[in-house]
């Protein structure tokens, strides 16, 4: 859990105490819980999108697995051949090697890097779903009444009424 996540959860139960121990607060809160992992375990568009990610990836990941046989190929060709050719020709085996390792390695980094097209495409097929199951969850929050929701990583809801993010960024600008 990272410190941001731990901070986030500490100031939540922070301040759910504090709201517990105001003598004026006779409301009772109503909290729920919800199993984030069954969720995405059994909602069907998760895993329709999960094996589309998949698909994509396999094909990614053959395409590289291919480049990465060829280059091998060429470079034992090349080892088996260097000691027979001209210095001319070991420079231009050379530099066809180096250009196909180069295409390998940008061909790995474009799709696998960082903000690749497999991270890319991962967000766009999973982006919307999370905000149907953000949806889902604030409507059955707002229909039963619930002041809070949390999940396995901390709180997944919480009603408006509650958010004193204003006041804290007043006291921390004054």
């Amino acid at each position: 859990m990272n410190t941001r996540k731990t901070t986030g959860i500490i100031l939540f139960a922070s301040m759910l105490i504090i709201l517990f121990s105001l003598n004026g607060f006779s409301q009772v809160v109503k909290n729920g819980y919800i199993d984030s992992d069954k969720i995405f375990a059994e909602y069907s568009e998760w895993g329709k999108a999960q094996e589309e990610f998949n698909t994509d990836y396999k094909a990614w990941d053959d395409q590289a697995k291919e480049m990465q046989v060829d280059f091998e190929e060429q470079l034992e060709e090349y080892n088996r051949q260097r000691l027979i050719l001209s210095d001319e020709k070991k420079k231009e085996r050379e530099a066809a090697l180096e250009a196909k390792k180069a295409a390998l390695d940008a061909f790995t980094n474009q799709i696998f890097g960082p903000n690749g097209q497999a991270e890319q495409r991962n967000n766009a097929l999973i982006q919307p779903l999370l905000e149907k199951i953000n949806a889902a969850i604030e409507q059955v929050a707002t229909d039963g009444n619930y002041d809070f929701v949390f999940n396995s990583a901390g709180l997944a809801y919480a009603k408006k009424d509650y958010d004193i993010t204003e006041k804290v960024l007043d006291v921390l600008e004054e």
